[in-house]
């Protein structure tokens, strides 16, 4: 049963609150500040931002105005952030329209294309999905922006908490928790598990949890995977509420140094066919510079693994819309990298059929 974002941080009743913090249900690794630090460094040469600032598709004409789509499409805002139309309704994930990804305006993570639109061109939202507390998922600015927009906002437990601090009326917030299920309008929402961790500071580490979503219409299904590891709990999902007609799935940000909670593009492909998915679109790559690969290496890897394992892909520009049956669009972002070393990539790519 959903909850309203409670007056304490007490968690007890959770299934993944342990030991006064949120926590996942398989041990994860993390490497040390200082050997991230270093690994930065060994890195330093490799591009990952692309040359220039990446162009913006215009969002269509249809999307922004009159009634939301009874079909499935998602249009891809950039990183997490998704407009999404099922039923007659639209819904946001992850909303992050800020130039940077950072509590400082002139500092960390920017943004190498802008938002595929502004908080002012965005439609009326009727509910917005939130998977976890991470700058570069929750955006005080962009839901302080939205807050006029916005029906309803749906968080993992103790993310609404920072809503309701941000000034969000706590009759517009509704917490889940991992496997709970909340009913709007013909959709239901269902906070499923995911294996990452939370915290905006230096001392509120995991002390908010963090989730995937599915959002089950009245035909057809979505699954969001959030920031998220390779977990024992796709399949389940998978299971309980699979098969997908569309998965939005993390494929970026991924290291050898936190190998639990972030995946591999290799690990995301088998997390949309343990969860049933039927088309993937992946997220979480191309605006932020957040680890130490190619700003383009996930849509690459991600490309040529869909294409050995037959596994259908959209991999949309920033402002286009797809829907499950849309067809692999071409590789745009090869446009804006031309060195040899990238072309000799692109070569094996298409040798595997991508």
């Amino acid at each position: 049963m959903a909850r309203r974002a409670p007056a304490d941080a007490g968690y007890v009743g959770s299934i993944a609150w342990r030991a006064g913090r949120f926590r996942n249900v398989a041990d994860t690794r993390a490497g040390s500040l200082p050997a991230v630090m270093r690994e930065f460094w060994a890195n330093r040469d490799i591009r990952r931002k692309p040359r220039t600032a990446l162009p913006v598709t215009p969002v269509r004409a249809d999307v922004l105005n009159g009634p939301a789509s009874q079909a499935l499409q998602v249009t891809w805002l950039g990183h997490s952030t998704t407009l999404i139309e099922i039923d007659g309704l639209r819904l946001l994930t992850d909303p992050v329209l800020s130039e940077r990804a950072s509590p400082l305006p002139f500092a960390g993570p920017k943004r190498f294309t802008p938002p595929a639109l502004s908080v002012a061109q965005l439609p009326r939202i009727d509910a917005v999905l939130l998977s976890h507390d991470h700058f570069d998922h929750l955006d005080r600015d962009t839901i302080r922006a939205l807050a006029g927009k916005v029906g309803r906002f749906y968080t993992p437990l103790g993310v609404g908490r920072r809503l309701i601090a941000w000034g969000i009326d706590a009759e517009r917030v509704v917490e889940l928790d991992w496997w709970q299920e909340a009913s709007f309008g013909p959709l239901t929402f269902a906070a499923t598990p995911a294996q990452h961790f939370s915290g905006r500071g230096l001392r509120d580490g995991n002390s908010t949890l963090w989730a995937s979503w599915t959002v089950l219409g009245t035909r057809e299904r979505l699954f969001f995977s959030g920031d998220t590891g390779m977990h024992a709990g796709f399949a389940e999902i998978g299971e309980r509420y699979g098969p997908f007609d569309l998965t939005l799935i993390e494929c970026g940000a991924y290291n050898e140094l936190w190998p639990d909670v972030h995946m591999q593009p290799e690990q995301s492909i088998a997390a949309h066919q343990l969860v049933r998915g039927r088309t993937m679109m992946p997220v979480h790559w191309g605006t932020f510079d957040l680890a130490m690969h190619r700003w383009d290496e996930p849509a690459e890897r991600a490309r040529a693994l869909a294409a050995e394992q037959g596994v259908q892909l959209v991999q949309p520009r920033p402002g286009e819309t797809v829907r499950p049956d849309s067809t692999l669009q071409a590789p745009w972002w090869r446009a804006f990298e031309t060195d040899t070393a990238f072309n000799h990539a692109t070569h094996i790519t298409q040798e595997h059929g991508a």
